[in-house]
């Protein structure tokens, strides 16, 4: 662009000013809005309510490819940070018998027990069992910053968990902030007057029901909650203990993940908590077909609606290794692991790496799958 070009297109701009009555030139007429990002905008917005899931399974043995405690905490951290932001409501640790202790234990998250780990394990997990290891941060992860020194006692495998990053769920509420549920811990003290729940706010919440101390609930706050809480004249803020599933089904929150502990991979299908189990399941594997065949191929491979969706992930030596180990699975006489589930998927064709680890796998998966998720809605 020549100089006589530039000048005359200063000279255009600079006759597009309005000017005001004194003059000058008015500069501020269309100034934007000035928006204040030192503070998140991205806080999730519930439609209305969902009986639909989406679950996420992966072996602990992914622990075992990490060499020191920092490594181990990182991964979960990065794992449960995938969770959240692709709102996960279900995560199941299995062992694919690739670990260093394929020992089954079996833990299942409940409305009141969640946080509660096996008495056994009380050293140190990372080295021994990896399974456990990755169930037990993740469980600590997803529970409300306030809450966990109520829920989780001081445990070696937590020694850095301070250390990650936040995952910020939606009932990881601050005091000043409100919502119709949220999450607590129960009070001793439980009489014919109900019981007291920590719930992070000035004094804590009374809920009708008898429940024993230290356990978690989910709270739905009565008419009047919400004032009480913020009169500081107020002695009495009022709600009822509900199914943790209730600010899903109910109002469309997203409330967290629950976390599921299973002996194999076929543990996954058959201790399912969701009534008729998972009507659309899909293994991931570079062996697999083109994620996109699900949205553009034949009508075979296109996937509809769905109650719950089930995504595995494989570890170090993928799915077929924990085909392979599992017993029930051998005794049906299952020898390709893609004849396990509904759909056989590679997320990433294509890829330049020879090989992309779980937690990779899991961030590149959940966002190849997200038309699923969000074509259901």
């Amino acid at each position: 662009m020549g100089r006589s070009e530039t000048n005359a297109m200063k000279r255009k701009r600079k006759s597009e000013v309005k000017p005001i009555s004194n003059g000058t030139p008015d500069v501020t007429a269309k100034s934007p809005a000035v928006v204040d990002t030192s503070k998140p905008t991205a806080i999730f917005q519930p439609s209305k309510g969902r009986d639909w899931t989406v679950s996420v399974a992966l072996p602990g043995s992914i622990i075992s490819n990490c060499q020191t405690h920092e490594l181990r905490t990182s991964m979960a951290g990065h794992v449960a940070r995938a969770l959240a932001v692709f709102c996960v409501d279900e995560v199941i640790v299995f062992s694919d018998g690739n670990s260093k202790n394929p020992a089954k234990r079996h833990h299942n998250r409940t409305h009141s027990y969640a946080h509660q780990t096996d008495p056994s394990q009380n050293e140190y997990t990372g080295d021994k069992d990896p399974d456990h290891f990755l169930f037990h941060l993740l469980n600590y992860l997803e529970t409300p910053a306030h809450l966990r020194r109520l829920l989780f006692p001081m445990h070696p495998n937590l020694r850095t968990a301070g250390t990650l990053p936040s995952i910020d769920l939606p009932h990881h509420l601050r005091p000043d902030e409100w919502c119709p549920y949220r999450e607590g811990v129960t009070l001793a003290g439980a009489d014919e007057n109900g019981t007291f729940v920590e719930a992070g706010l000035r004094i804590p919440v009374t809920v009708e029901q008898q429940i024993p101390e230290k356990n978690r609930v989910t709270l739905k706050f009565e008419p009047g909650a919400e004032e009480a809480s913020k009169d500081a004249t107020a002695e009495v803020i009022r709600a009822e203990a509900v199914n943790p599933a209730d600010p899903r089904e109910e109002s469309g929150y997203y409330w967290g993940y629950n976390v599921r502990k299973a002996g194999c991979l076929s543990d996954v299908f058959t201790e399912c908590t969701y009534d008729g189990g998972y009507d659309i399941t899909i293994g991931t594997s570079e062996r697999g077909i083109d994620v996109e065949e699900l949205y553009s191929g034949d009508e075979e491979q296109k996937v509809g609606n769905f109650k719950h969706l089930l995504i595995v992930f494989g570890g170090v030596a993928g799915l077929e290794v924990a085909v392979k180990n599992d017993g029930e699975l051998q005794k049906l006489g299952v020898v390709e692991a893609k004849d396990v589930f509904d759909r056989w998927v590679n997320v990433c064709p294509g890829q330049g790496s020879r090989t992309i680890r779980t937690e990779e796998a899991i961030w590149i998966g959940l966002m190849g799958l997200r038309r699923l998720v969000v074509n259901n809605e």
